[in-house]
């Protein structure tokens, strides 16, 4: 039951996700490309510069947590269960997507952002082998 759920829910989460991150929180197109490759600077950065524990929260810890889901795509595709093949899938994907981001300048293209959105799937990859292993004898 819970994998018919999911299969329902995963595509339009994905185009609201989408939508999020190229014109939703008040984006506005920046005036030029912006590109932030340093890993883990860039956030150590921006909580820094931020006074608010909740921007502080919402994104970084939403980089992660909104990308939980993505780690139950195995139930979708079988290729996606092997948590390498998921990794590498996603990591094409969301790179790709912070490409668009700064070709469109909507966004900018932070390795962080992989970086925290990737550990979303991996959390989201170790859930679903909690769960399948947990109730593996009931059909999720």
């Amino acid at each position: 039951m819970l994998k018919k759920i999911y299969k329902f829910v995963i595509g339009p989460y994905s185009l609201i996700l989408l939508y999020l991150m190229f014109l939703g929180m008040g984006r506005v197109q920046y005036e030029d490309n912006v590109v932030r490759m340093e890993p883990v600077l860039s956030t150590i950065w921006y909580i820094k510069e931020t006074i608010l524990w909740k921007d502080i929260i919402l994104i970084v810890l939403g980089n992660v947590i909104m990308f939980i889901p993505f780690g139950f795509l195995g139930w979708i595709f079988p290729g996606l269960n092997n948590l390498k093949s998921l990794l590498f899938s996603f990591l094409s994907a969301i790179t790709i997507v912070e490409a668009f981001q700064y070709f469109t300048r909507m966004g900018i293209f932070e390795v962080d952002d992989i970086i925290l959105n990737t550990f979303g799937v991996y959390l989201g990859w170790l859930m679903r082998k909690l769960l399948e292993d947990k109730f593996n004898h009931l059909t999720l």
